[in-house]
């Protein structure tokens, strides 16, 4: 989950380098540094800590160089501390290496190391490249190999001996006008500007100097010389890729006057349901335009409520979804999977994708796998995705893989793993805890249950009209939201700011709210706080509630409105400080605190409670002083297992 950034070209390169850091640190800011090649001396600066302090550190180490590897570090292997700080060297100070992933068999290959008489300063997994790298750079040159390929064909020989998923960038003293990468399993894009290239775990770290990349695929390697760049496999034969050129949601964020990049996010949420509304929905659709069959393949736009662009055959005849996701959108998908049973009804599981990939559920016929994840990155999701892939392989028609991912990310590794995307076209969103891509994922299922139930005809054309008459409604009452509630949250989150634990609940399609709800809070106040189902707090969690134990209980009208005040009753009667997130009304009085909502449609309900808990998490955690756009151990892009 870290973040490399390498430049080589005419300008100084601590300064980009630095800037390209700045823009990768939602990816890990545990520690800091980058390296430089001057004069036939490589120039390490490192800080442990947040990139300010690498900054300052800068200050003292003013380097004309031209070319430099930097990086900011989510640690896995060793302490964030100054010694297990990238970049790392060879015992002998001739090469440094920047990695992203993590060397699986790095306790082998350091102990044979350590038997040649190489000495480690680190606990990284990083630390055993360089040295790999070394040697073999050694022996290149004990045979007389040619100087200039001599650098590139030691890295490929290093990364043959490497098990695992990583993306690295190499510096030799010997070699003083190159940069070479390699991409295994962990993305890395390169850069081409007008006499300079640069290379980057993400866009957004080069985006200022050009929106001209080529995106390296697993098992390629590049050389980044001053006159251009080579694109080479691990075998060694040389590749042609054309660059590409970046679209507009590619753009840097500014906070635009906000305090946190967490609160402007949220507030980005109307527009993020406007532009999804303003793509997908076909305002040529209407309920009584036609009463022919609705599963009709292929069927013109005119015919179908929502516009996704997705292939017949990967939809139509479905037995069952599976989905497969991480963290926030996890609970993206449980309310995924509500939808997808309700409205289309079609058997859905979710699962945690670090689990199927070890434990796969039995094959069904007609399976549609989706994977969520808002970086495309995500390892375990990636991983997973290819498992199911392979084991459906071969299998005849009935079993083939019918893969779709959704994230935010439409260039991500995911694109390579599956066929089919669907963007949510959310923007960059830098705030490590995920607010308006978890919305946009939301959308994504609305989109494709609506889709569904009109290609399955179990829904009347009528019932989906008023759906989507609701969904537009949904950007201007978020706003209202948003005017009317932010204040009023902000004062209430005063009385929270030394609790020690909370309780989250919800039943129905906003049971994974409540979810979402406690993760929020956990991840940017680190109070511990947990999600039930309503329903089953009366068998066991009710133990856990007293007077010092807030209840959030998020109430709306529907099918489970009664039951859920019910269970609310059961948790005040413990003594429980109750929070609603209820709309206006006498019911509304039985909370010793409510945050309002606008009545909708049970089922669009999830598109709005969401928020105010969102404003409820950040503004517990900005009142306790806390770094709510990079909280404690962890990174936005989760790229290890």
């Amino acid at each position: 989950m870290c973040g490399i950034v390498g430049y080589i070209g005419t300008q100084p390169a601590s300064h980009i380098l630095l800037e390209g850091l700045r823009q990768l640190e939602y990816r890990g800011y545990d520690s800091a540094g980058i390296a430089t090649l001057w004069d036939h001396q490589l120039q390490i600066v490192r800080a442990e800590g947040k990139l300010h302090n690498l900054q300052a550190a800068l200050q003292n180490h003013d380097s004309p160089a031209h070319l430099g590897i930097g990086h900011t570090r989510w640690a896995t292997h060793g302490k964030p501390e100054v010694r297990n700080a990238h970049p790392h060297k060879d015992m002998s100070g001739l090469v440094a290496v920047v990695q992203n992933g993590i060397v699986e068999n790095y306790r082998e290959l350091r102990e044979a190391l350590q038997a040649e008489g190489i000495e480690f300063v680190s606990d990284t997994d990083t630390e055993v490249i360089p040295n790999l790298v070394a040697r073999h750079f050694r022996q290149l040159a004990a045979a007389g190999s040619a100087p200039d390929s001599r650098l590139l064909e030691a890295v490929r020989l290093a990364v043959q001996e490497l098990e695992g998923a990583y993306a690295i960038a190499v510096l030799c003293v010997d070699a003083p006008d190159e940069i070479v990468v390699a991409r295994q399993q962990a993305p890395l894009v390169i850069g081409f500007g007008q006499g300079e290239f640069f290379c980057a775990s993400d866009t957004p770290a080069i985006i200022n100097h050009t929106r001209a990349v080529v995106t390296l695929e697993n098992g390629e390697m590049a050389r980044l010389t001053p006159l251009g760049v080579e694109i080479f496999n691990f075998q060694g034969d040389r590749l042609r890729k054309q660059p590409r050129l970046l679209s507009g949601t590619s753009l840097l964020a500014e906070k635009q006057g906000f305090r946190h990049y967490m609160l402007k996010e949220i507030y980005d949420q109307p527009g993020v349901v406007r532009s999804w509304l303003s793509t997908h929905l076909n305002d040529n659709w209407r309920a009584d335009a036609a009463d022919e069959p609705a599963q009709v393949a292929p069927y013109p736009h005119a015919q179908t409520p929502v516009i996704l662009n997705l292939p017949d055959e990967l939809l139509n005849d479905l037995e069952q979804v599976q989905i497969l996701a991480c963290g926030t959108s996890w609970h993206a998908s449980l309310v995924g999977r509500y939808l997808l049973e309700t409205l289309a009804g079609v058997p859905t599981q979710v699962y945690y994708a670090s689990e199927f990939r070890y434990a796969p559920s039995p094959l069904v016929r007609n399976t549609l796998t989706i994977g969520v994840t808002q970086s495309g990155e995500t390892a375990d999701t990636l991983a997973a995705l290819e498992k199911e892939g392979e084991r459906r392989s071969g299998l005849g028609p009935e079993f083939a893989p019918r893969l779709l991912g959704i994230t935010n990310r439409s260039e991500s590794t995911l694109a390579h793993v599956v066929p089919h995307i669907l963007d949510i076209q959310a923007g960059i969103e830098v705030g490590v805890a995920a607010t308006k891509t978890f919305l946009g994922q939301v959308l994504a299922f609305y989109g494709l249950a609506i889709d569904l139930a009109y290609r399955r005809s179990s829904q009347s054309h009528e019932k989906l009209e008023a759906l989507i008459a609701g969904l537009k409604r949904i950007p201007d009452q978020i706003e209202q939201l948003l005017r009317e509630q932010d204040g009023a949250i902000e004062s209430l989150a005063h009385q929270f700011t030394e609790t020690q634990d909370f309780i989250f609940m919800g039943r129905g399609i906003n049971f994974p709210i409540a979810l979402e709800g406690a993760l929020k809070l956990k991840e940017i106040s680190y109070i511990h706080a947990e999600g039930y189902p309503a329903g089953e707090m009366k068998h066991g969690p009710i133990a856990l509630l007293d007077s010092k134990v807030p209840v959030v209980a998020i109430a709306v009208p529907g099918s489970v409105y009664d039951k859920v005040l019910s269970n609310a009753q059961e948790a005040k009667a413990r003594d429980a400080r109750m929070i609603g997130v209820i709309p206006d009304g006498p019911d509304a009085n039985m909370f010793d605190h409510y945050l309002w909502v606008p009545i909708v449609d049970e089922l669009l309900s999830p598109l709005l409670t969401v928020v105010p808990l969102q404003l409820l998490s950040y503004h517990i955690a900005a009142l306790r002083g806390l770094d709510v756009d990079q909280p404690r151990n962890l990174a936005k892009s989760v790229t290890v297992e």
